[in-house]
């Protein structure tokens, strides 16, 4: 470490996940309060710089990057929305912490029921909270009748609980993932029903995760380099090199492509968005999936077993990238691919 140089407490290296997770906190609120989360929205016209700040801060601490992500996807689906002329959409004090909670796995269900000042009251369960405990807003979807909604919700103690014990793993420990339990949270309905979904940031906040991932991938990568320049060249470990320096470099490649299409066409007026995130999203989580694998294969147990920070890294990556809904989504590329190849028949 460099003498004088500050030291970083999201990285150090001690093993308690609680310690981890307070330096993480404690790192997202100073970010939030100083402006340090202040990034171009997507579309802006400067998308790309947007997401290498979030590769930065995952290749820094991927649970810092989780919260960090969904603070600055709030901030940019309230502008959407509001430069859309939705009303009444809520503009964030200077130094809150927000949050984006949208999971809906089958058994969890979070009610809105209508309040006599035309507000919302939220009760039921809310799984995987990203920043439960640290989070001063969310924009949260929820049911009000049939009809899925996004509300605007700040999280008070007596009204938003967590449940202890809803995230015992190791994997991303730090970005203080819990279930939420609603006991009549006061919430300002934020757009119509279906609007979270529609509007066509929705799939550059995809891309925004993808970022995070490549960031992370990127500092798994780190070990194997740095393992590489302070031993004698070894020929398995230069092919392992060799393929992953190949495979993020597509992808970061592929990252400013993508920016610069999402700058092209901030509105989706060419219907390309949607295909964009998916092809994006799958290919920066198969290239992940295979630093993580010829890393692992390259080093052997080693850091993974001597490397507090590479090995928590490593269990973070893989936790994260189960963002990535699999053959499901790939599914979903390839009918794109085929739609647009239909189409492009048809007018030809």
């Amino acid at each position: 470490m460099t003498a004088g140089r500050r030291r970083d407490p999201v990285r150090a290296a001690d093993p308690d996940l609680e310690v981890h997770r307070a330096a993480v906190a404690a790192e997202f609120s100073r970010l939030a309060a100083n402006g340090g989360l202040d990034l171009p929205l997507p579309g802006c016209g400067a998308t790309r710089q947007r997401w290498s700040a979030l590769t930065a801060l995952a290749e820094r601490d991927l649970a810092l990057a989780r919260l960090a992500e969904g603070h600055t996807d709030a901030l940019a689906i309230l502008a959407e929305l509001r430069a859309a002329g939705v009303p009444d959409v809520p503009e964030p004090a200077p130094g809150s912490r927000w949050a984006v909670w949208a999971a809906e796995p089958p058994g969890a269900v979070l009610r809105a029921t209508p309040a006599q000042d035309g507000t919302r009251l939220l009760s039921g369960a809310k799984p995987y909270c990203s920043g439960a405990r640290v989070c001063t807003h969310a924009l949260v979807t929820a049911r009000e009748g049939d009809a899925r909604r996004l509300y605007a919700v700040a999280v008070h103690p007596e009204r938003v609980r967590p449940v202890p014990g809803s995230w015992p793993a190791a994997g991303m420990a730090g970005s203080d993932t819990l279930d939420l339990t609603f006991d009549a949270a006061p919430a300002l309905p934020v757009g119509p029903p279906g609007a979270y979904l529609e509007r066509p940031g929705f799939h550059h906040g995809g891309i925004g995760v993808a970022a995070c991932w490549y960031g992370g991938a990127r500092a798994v990568a780190a070990t194997l380099l740095a393992a590489a320049a302070h031993r004698a060249p070894e020929p398995h470990t230069l092919a392992h090199l060799g393929a992953v320096h190949a495979r993020l470099e597509a992808a970061d490649a592929l990252l400013d492509r993508a920016a610069a299409e999402t700058d092209a066409d901030p509105a989706d007026r060419k219907g390309g968005a949607a295909r964009r995130a998916l092809l994006v999203r799958a290919a920066v989580e198969d290239a992940a999936a295979e630093v993580l694998h010829r890393v692992g294969r390259a080093l052997g147990a080693a850091p993974l077993g001597h490397d507090a920070v590479h090995a928590r890294t490593v269990t973070d990556l893989t936790v994260y990238l189960r963002q990535h809904h699999g053959e499901r989504d790939l599914a979903a590329l390839g009918a794109a691919v085929a739609q647009t190849r239909r189409t492009t028949l048809e007018a030809g």
